[in-house]
């Protein structure tokens, strides 16, 4: 069957794929990760492909016609996410309209969470995918193409006439090394350049070593509307030997970023993966997603094989806030592992938030000199972004502490990161002026604007990822309101 898989067009560079979807102040843009993955699922079954990632290209819904118009899929997929989730389905819908034959379905963290209430924005669209959904898809396409019973499809919730059926969900996938590598989707349909992570050398690859999670954050959207909490594996000869496919078909590559929701949950793999890079002499830097209590051994074992970075959720300077939010994380250890972290040579992006459960301007401003005091090489500040299906979206609404029930506010018009909640005690506006204030006070003070300058001359590989991150990110950096402190 023909199949075409699509991140539909919505705001130019508005980065769909990443936890919290927005048009960033970095720049930053997701690779269609786990699109691609269900693409090159399909492609191994034997179904004719095509990928279009609309908002990295800069593809108008036009083109877009016209392409599945010569394709003439008889599936097509659109990934989806919150913010985006009313120009989703009416893309789906307007494809619909004009490929009246094709099977349109959505997926995505949004439709999973809330299948019912996204099958009935837009009436044309067939079904949405629950969940992990690779084979799912898989399965679709060759029950479409034997006119097969679609009640037979694990995974899926679609329309039958005025009925809503509801499929037993789909087993997580236990054999991850089965699944194509997403990195033979890129070369195929997407050029690397468009992609960029502020924390990795740019141009770079991601690609994800295992799904799932299996701590208990309660604000985190993938463990709990896609992936789950089973935490699953490829194995480490798996994960290198597409990393040396990489390194041979993406010369232009700079860097591989490990999209794992955390890759350091098991040190000794973390210190195995490091061992099988140094044996195969591969040559390339890396980044990865990472938890505090990371031991030195190991972070030095794993510099050795070309860990650059890691991105560090420490979130909060509270440990009441942190015990809130089931980070499962003690503040005392965050020092240790940042001093871990600068004697191995590992940058850290450190991750910070305000509004979570129990903030008040007291434990926001312990934070903010949480920050200073350990001294992070890049961070971020952000008011808690929620979504439907995590425990957190649950909290705030039940509370009253939603401000609006329409998810196209969850962006700006400029399609920035808009705040949608408060707290108990704070506005959303004074959650955005601190996150405002506390960017400033870390960024714009001169011992780190010295360390910065310092960084480029002695690492020069800094100097191109730092200028293309800070040329957007400088004029947000210096806009903002004081807050009262």
């Amino acid at each position: 069957m023909k199949v075409l898989l699509l991140n539909p067009p919505f705001l130019k560079k508005f980065s769909r794929p990443q936890r919290s979807p927005a048009v960033t102040k970095s720049g930053t843009l997701y690779f269609p990760m786990w699109l691609a993955s269900a693409a090159g699922v399909l492609q191994k079954e034997g179904h004719e492909v095509d990928l279009i990632d609309a908002p990295a290209d800069g593809y108008e819904l036009d083109y877009i016609i016209e392409r599945a118009g010569k394709l003439n899929p008889g599936l097509i997929v659109l990934d989806t996410s919150t913010p985006s989730i009313y120009n989703d389905a009416g893309v789906a819908g307007k494809l619909k309209g004009i490929l009246p034959e094709s099977f349109v379905i959505l997926v995505g963290t949004h439709v999973s969470a809330l299948p019912e209430e996204s099958l009935n924005i837009d009436q044309r669209v067939d079904a949405i995918a629950q969940y992990e959904y690779d084979y799912t898809l898989a399965e679709l396409a060759k029950t479409l193409a034997q006119k097969g019973d679609l009640r037979n499809v694990p995974g899926i919730i679609f329309k039958d006439n005025d009925k809503i059926i509801h499929n037993p969900r789909r087993q997580f996938i236990k054999d991850l090394d089965a699944v194509p590598f997403v990195s033979e989707v890129y070369k195929k349909f997407l050029k690397i350049e468009n992609y960029f992570n502020p924390n990795a050398l740019y141009p770079m690859v991601t690609i994800s070593t295992s799904r799932g999670c299996v701590f208990p954050c309660t604000f985190c959207v993938y463990p709990q509307t896609l992936m789950g909490r089973n935490f699953r594996l490829r194995s480490i000869e798996n994960v290198v030997n597409e990393m040396k496919y990489i390194v041979a078909n993406f010369p232009q590559a700079k860097a591989i970023f490990f999209e794992d929701d955390t890759l350091t949950v098991n040190k000794n793999r973390c210190g195995e993966l490091a061992e099988l890079i140094l044996q195969n002499k591969i040559k390339i830097s890396w980044t990865a997603n990472a938890r505090v209590g990371l031991d030195y051994e190991t972070m030095k074992s794993m510099q050795r094989a070309g860990c650059r970075s890691l991105c560090v959720g420490f979130e909060s300077g509270s440990q009441k806030i942190l015990d809130n939010m089931k980070k499962k994380v003690a503040l005392e250890e965050m020092g240790k592992f940042m001093s871990n972290a600068k004697r191995a040579g590992i940058l850290i992006h450190g991750c910070f938030m305000a509004g979570l459960p129990g903030e008040t301007r007291e434990t926001m401003h312990e934070t903010l000199e949480l920050a200073k005091k350990i001294r992070p090489d890049t961070v971020q500040f952000y008011p808690v972004m929620v979504y439907p299906g995590t425990e957190a979206y649950n909290w705030y609404k039940e509370r009253g502490l939603i401000k609006t029930p329409d998810f196209s506010k969850w962006i700006t018009p400029e399609g920035l990161h808009n705040t949608v909640i408060r707290t108990e005690t704070l506005s959303s506006e004074e959650l955005v002026r601190f996150c405002d204030y506390a960017r400033r006070e870390f960024y714009l003070r001169p011992s780190y604007l010295f360390y910065k300058t310092g960084q480029m001359f002695t690492h020069p590989q800094e100097i191109r990822r730092t200028f293309k991150a800070f040329r957007t990110f400088l004029k947000y950096l210096l806009r903002g309101s004081d807050i009262t402190h």
